[in-house]
């Protein structure tokens, strides 16, 4: 499905999913997905859930944020914000093994 990327436009649902490096505590998990549910970026409204894996399953991502987004500026200016980049390069970065992420529209 790999080709030319879609255009953005109406609402988007960027949905990112996290695997912790090992010794890594939940409670760590929680307060970087904390962080991201605090964010405020001027002129965006951010509608976001978040949770850590519930274990039923082998081979989850250890937690999971998904954040509605208006639109396309949105979604830009939601992921060029300076505290947002702040947090990913601070909170999350140090204790991610690995990140994926996924933008859909709504």
């Amino acid at each position: 499905m790999r080709g030319a990327p879609a255009t953005l436009s109406g609402m988007i649902r960027n949905v990112v999913g996290g695997q912790v490096k090992p010794g890594v505590s939940r409670a760590e998990v929680g307060r970087a997905l904390q962080a991201l549910l605090d964010l405020r970026v001027e002129g965006v409204e951010l509608r976001m859930s978040s949770g850590l894996d519930l274990g039923p399953r082998e081979g989850n991502a250890s937690s999971a944020i998904t954040v509605d987004l208006d639109d396309e500026q949105a979604y830009r200016t939601y992921g060029l914000d300076e505290e947002h980049s702040r947090i990913r390069r601070e909170l999350f970065a140090p204790i991610s093994e690995r990140v994926d992420r996924i933008q859909f529209a709504l």
